[in-house]
């Protein structure tokens, strides 16, 4: 089969790509930058700061080459995968605890504004997530066989559509917008239990995010 070139083609790599995992990365310290001063864990830029910090050792740590292992990579994944979730949750919180007990966030244009950054930080986060978790992580993903997987992506359930092929960032990425947005996965399946937790928690967090706060937000702006 003839390979086709160009940024949509259906493309191999000899190595997981990485650049548009710091991409993400510096997205969502960007969104978090960007919250209300209320919704911030702690000094405004203490978190930005640290997630910066780990985000320098990823990209020191992270080998070039399909199959490798790192535990200073592994470690300051989860660690910057962490703090962001939890920032996260804690805006989502905080907002909701808000509009719980009696509405008293008024600025319905900045809750707006709000509700759209938890959401996209919480697409960024679980994309990161299921690209670091899946098959051991990007350095054993290749290594390992199909049943250690934690998702069974459609090329490999139909390998004619695409062969030796791998998933990078970018299919996490797709995974984590279609569950957040259809609340369940759609052609990527989840196989491991801790894939199906996961996204259950992702699915939460973004039905409360869109339920809630968006649905409030918009009430108070009417």
């Amino acid at each position: 089969m003839t390979k086709r070139k160009g940024f949509l083609a259906n493309r191999t790599h000899d190595y997981d790509p990485v650049w548009h995992v710091q991409l993400a990365v510096i997205a969502t310290i960007v969104l978090q930058v960007v919250l209300p001063d209320q919704l911030v864990v702690g000094p405004r830029f203490l978190l930005p700061f640290l997630e910066a910090i780990l985000l320098t050792a990823l990209i020191v740590a992270t080998p070039r080459q399909p199959i490798y292992e790192s535990r200073l990579r592994r470690s300051a994944a989860i660690g910057l995968i962490a703090l962001v979730g939890i920032a996260n949750i804690y805006a989502l919180s905080h907002v909701a605890n808000q509009l719980l007990a009696g509405g008293r966030i008024s600025n319905g244009r900045e809750l707006i504004l709000a509700s759209i950054n938890i959401y996209l930080t919480n697409l960024m986060i679980f994309g990161l997530l299921y690209w670091e978790m899946d098959g051991g992580g990007p350095g054993k993903r290749r290594a390992v066989e199909s049943r250690e997987q934690d998702f069974l992506f459609p090329q490999q359930s139909s390998p004619e559509l695409a062969s030796d092929w791998h998933p990078t960032f970018i299919d996490y990425l797709y995974v984590s917008a279609t569950n957040a947005t259809a609340f369940s996965p759609t052609d990527t399946m989840p196989l491991s239990r801790r894939a199906k937790m996961l996204m259950l928690v992702q699915d939460v967090v973004a039905l409360v995010t869109i339920a809630l706060v968006a649905a409030r937000a918009v009430n108070i702006l009417s």
